[in-house]
């Protein structure tokens, strides 16, 4: 297929059509979703009177988990509800063996590839405002300190009260004018990353790159730094996920999100690495401590952080039933922690979900579960990778088409990564990360390179130094 070379009046169907993304769910799949919104959900508690609102990306429809925290006389108590993808699914039916072929949802800037069909990941079961939604309602009570004491989680009905994105509710702190709900996320979020910082967890402040399309019927690139919304509401899923390991790890039978501890030699690195940049790296300090307190906006952190990355190489998921695991931590986060906040949009949580909801509430675990337990590490290896590419290839074909026109410009780039004869340059304006060739550039340098290869065809966009 020839690729426009601007992009324009174009969408990702060459990409889509590259990877055998499928265009629809098979007939047997949606007459099956479309009789299970019929379904009556049997008998639950009843937790609409929770005041629960939902954070998501603008514009997102599949709203796995709404919240509301409140303070306690010695804490914090958090109620987190996740949609409840069991209220609608039969085990071994048609829409159990479609998900599990795909795994996850796809997110392309010009719509997604769901995991489930929209009449629920869109529809029933997502916890949009205002509808009477199943959930797996967690109750999370905290100390002063924000350490976990008790956790439990239910079958229950919810109803979300409001919906917002993370630049209104950011926006809404710094006027003063917060939803009730969310008046004490700051206080218990600020407290959970000292927990994770003190514990060894790894957090990179790098930006996201984004795709969104343009006035002229095309697409650009931004730049959305990471808020402390983002950052506070990622540590109440972070405490969810390492509450459902616990429960897991307790009772012998689960699935965990893991990564082994790296490597000494990928510490030392990343030392020699702060030493070239200039950054004081005193011995007594561990590497999460160090990396939470550089400026995101300094050139020299930006590229700390993508040499970080090496730290958190090689997560999987991690199966167990009846003995204990080899590796039960994931090093990214210095805790045991699981999957089981995203079910619309990640296979796996629903599984580990089944799993909590029957261990709390002293029942056997499912044997479709226990059944299926084997399989998930390799499904969900599968639809990461794929994830992955697809991810890159958008990124890859969006930044070739912005610059298209361009080759032969100079910009002004800082040196994230240096390796052999090439470096990865991350540029501004456009947000770009691409390759320079050139040897030995130093790395967190802000250096001039010149364009010489934009090439909408392969995806491909190169630098060299001006």
């Amino acid at each position: 297929m020839v690729v426009r070379t601007d992009g324009k009046g174009i969408g990702f169907g060459h990409i889509r059509d590259e990877f055998a993304l499928p265009a629809h769910f098979p007939a047997p799949v949606l007459a099956e979703a479309e009789h299970a919104v019929e379904r009556t959900h049997g008998h639950r508690m009843d937790a609409t009177d929770l005041p629960l609102v939902t954070i998501d990306p603008p514009g997102a429809k599949d709203l796995d988990q709404a919240m509301a925290v409140e303070r306690r006389k010695n804490g914090f108590r958090v109620h987190y509800a996740i949609a409840d993808l069991g209220a609608f699914i039969t085990p071994g039916g048609e829409i159990d063996r479609e998900v599990r072929r795909r795994g996850q949802t796809l997110y392309l800037p010009d719509g997604n590839v769901p995991l489930h069909p929209t009449v629920l990941s869109e529809g029933a079961a997502s916890l949009l405002p205002d509808q009477i939604c199943p959930a797996a309602l967690w109750t999370l009570d905290c100390d002063a300190d924000g350490e976990l004491e008790q956790a439990h989680v239910r079958r229950a009905l919810v109803r979300s009260q409001a919906r917002f994105d993370y630049d209104t509710v950011q926006a809404a702190f710094a006027a003063g004018a917060a939803h009730p709900s969310l008046v004490e996320l700051p206080n218990i979020g600020r407290l959970r990353r000292e927990l994770a910082v003190e514990r060894g967890a790894v957090e990179l402040q790098l930006p996201d790159q984004e795709v969104e399309p343009d006035e002229d019927g095309g697409w650009r690139l931004t730049l959305r730094p990471r808020t402390e919304v983002d950052a506070w509401n990622a540590e109440i899923s972070l405490l969810t996920g390492m509450a459902a390991a616990k429960l897991m790890l307790d009772a012998g039978v689960g699935v965990l999100r893991t990564l082994p501890d790296p490597e000494s030699g990928a510490v030392k690195w990343l030392r020699r690495s702060a030493r070239s940049l200039g950054i004081s790296w005193p011995k007594s300090t561990g590497a999460a401590e160090l990396l939470a307190g550089l400026d995101p906006d300094r050139p020299e952190a930006l590229a700390l952080f993508m040499d970080a990355t090496r730290l958190l190489r090689g997560a999987g998921y991690t199966v167990f039933d009846g003995h204990p695991p080899e590796v039960a931590t994931h090093a990214g986060i210095a805790a045991p922690y699981a999957h089981v906040t995203a079910p619309l949009r990640r296979l796996v949580d629903r599984f580990a979900t089944e799993i909590c909801l029957a261990l709390a509430d002293g029942e056997a675990v499912p044997d479709w579960v226990r059944a299926a337990l084997p399989e998930l590490p390799q499904l969900m290896a599968g639809s990461d990778a794929l994830a992955s590419k697809v991810d890159k290839a958008c990124l890859d074909q969006v930044e070739a088409w912005v610059l298209g026109n361009r080759v032969g410009q100079e910009f002004d780039a800082i040196v994230l990564r240096s390796e052999g004869n090439t470096a990865e340059v991350f540029m501004t304006d456009p947000p770009v990360i691409a390759k320079c060739a050139a040897a030995d550039l130093p790395e967190g340098d802000t250096i001039r390179v010149r364009l010489v290869t934009a090439d909408a065809g392969s995806r491909k966009v190169m630098f060299e130094p001006a």
